[in-house]
């Protein structure tokens, strides 16, 4: 039974709205399907778990998400 889990940071500023419930859907039904044609997976046992922190709590190379972003710009 293959386990997935993908982790997301929330995005949308203040409201840390993260995506909508049909893009998390798709997301589920893409990674199926990919387990599905790649590995011959059954998709009846795939489970695909989505995480989405809040941005303060996601950093990358020592630093904050939203600083490190503006940092690349």
């Amino acid at each position: 039974m293959p386990y997935v889990n993908i982790k997301i940071t929330q995005e949308g500023g203040p409201e840390g709205k993260g995506p909508s419930d049909a893009e998390k859907a798709e997301l589920i039904a893409g990674v199926t399907d990919l387990l599905h044609r790649v590995l011959g997976k059954t998709p009846a046992t795939t489970v695909v778990v989505i995480d989405e922190a809040p941005l303060a709590n996601w950093g990358i190379s020592g630093l904050p998400v939203e600083e490190y972003r503006h940092s690349r710009r």
